[in-house]
């Protein structure tokens, strides 16, 4: 608890908090001085990069929106229930409150800051095998290549969570190394009661650099990843969400490797999309201070009797409307321009959950249903 009290502290030691209020889900947002913010204040230097704007679609032709795009969750003409406005300031960030209340909810300090329960992450394909790795059960797609990021469009849903159960996500990975030098930047959106206090979809980003064992922390709970967009909130509500048969919504996802930063852009692939950066420097030596050897999409879910649904809880044989999805699949090779994914599905629990790989015209491209029931079987 102390440990915890020290990094709460630490957090917002500094910190000239202008505005704060709070979401549909009930999280409290703090707006900061973008130079203030824990990553930038580590860094000792209060220079914040530029963003590029991404190379252009493989197909020649613009990125195009599908059903309905999920908004920036930012709304400068709307209040909270306690009367603030929902944004920030010019020249600062929103940043989620971390309280002691969360963070006793995880055993210590250590679990708060892993991406699973019981301190424990894992990556569907690289991480060495764990005793803890049977939480974690998969449908997604991978493909070997050297990358500098990657491109999708990720519907988006809201699964349930129930007793003996823990998360249920959407995202990306890309990754370089194995084992105890495994490194990932990852980003989607996810249903974490334990971590928000709530059961509603969030937006999420989550890095390791040592194989999810001593770093790595999601959204900005620790000093790591620079925001420079003050339109979204991570660990903030995401929505609308998609029903079956009914509208389908997502949110356009890209991260990029540039002059040292992986650069992540939400809701398009122009400079002023992209949201904010992971210093490469946080790799050290790593794989991903240069590049990635991985480019992975799909779902994850954890449990520990009992796996929740993935996605929209159907199998990925339902289809449009009913099963989840992520389309326009593409990512950025390390020579230049962009290439559109070939990717290799894997299932490893098909009771479960499933993954259907397919290409088409656009504005789908390459693109895959996934997800299922979850249970006590998988």
């Amino acid at each position: 608890f102390d440990e915890m009290k020290l990094h709460v502290a630490s957090l917002y030691e500094g910190i000239d908090v202008t505005h704060s209020f709070m979401d549909e889900n009930g999280q409290v947002f703090d707006c900061v001085p973008i130079e203030q913010q824990p990553a930038v204040r580590r860094s000792g230097s209060h220079a914040v990069a530029l963003p590029p704007d991404l190379p252009g679609h493989p197909t020649g032709q613009a990125s195009v929106g599908g059903e309905t795009h999920v908004e920036a969750q930012i709304h400068p003409d709307r209040k909270d229930a306690h009367g603030n406005t929902t944004s920030c300031p010019p020249g600062t960030i929103p940043m989620r409150r971390i309280t002691l209340e969360e963070l006793s909810r995880f055993e210590s300090l250590d679990h708060f800051f892993r991406k699973g329960p019981a301190g424990n992450g894992r990556h569907p394909r690289l991480s060495a095998p764990q005793a803890v790795a049977a939480t974690h059960k998969y449908a997604h797609a991978y493909q070997v290549v050297n990358n500098l990021g990657g491109h999708n469009f990720l519907n988006v849903w809201g699964p349930p969570i129930a007793a003996n159960q823990i998360f249920s996500l959407s995202q990306h990975w890309y990754a370089g190394g194995s084992g105890a030098k495994l490194q990932t930047v990852e980003v989607g959106w996810q249903v974490y009661p334990q971590k928000y206090g709530n059961s509603k979809p969030a937006l999420f980003i989550y890095w390791t650099a040592d194989g999810y064992s001593h770093t790595g922390c999601y959204n900005l709970d620790c000093h790591a990843f620079v925001q420079t967009n003050p339109n979204w909130t991570f660990g903030g509500a995401l929505g609308p969400v998609s029903s079956t048969g009914g509208t389908q919504y997502e949110l356009e996802v890209a991260f990029y490797l540039y002059k040292g930063n992986w650069w992540l852009y939400l809701k398009g692939t122009r400079a002023s999309q992209a949201v904010g950066y992971y210093p490469a420097s946080i790799f050290g030596g790593g794989q991903l201070a240069s590049n990635a050897l991985d480019i992975d999409y799909g779902g994850e879910t954890v449990g520990t009797t009992s796996w929740p649904p993935m996605g929209s809880s159907a199998l990925a044989n339902a289809g449009w409307q009913r099963a989840a999805f992520q389309r326009d699949i593409y990512f950025y090779p390390t020579g230049g321009g962009a290439q559109a994914a070939q990717l290799t599905a894997s299932q490893p629990s098909p009771k479960c959950y499933t993954i259907a790989l397919f290409s088409a015209a656009p504005p789908w491209n390459k693109y895959f249903f996934f997800g299922g029931p979850g249970g006590t079987q998988c």
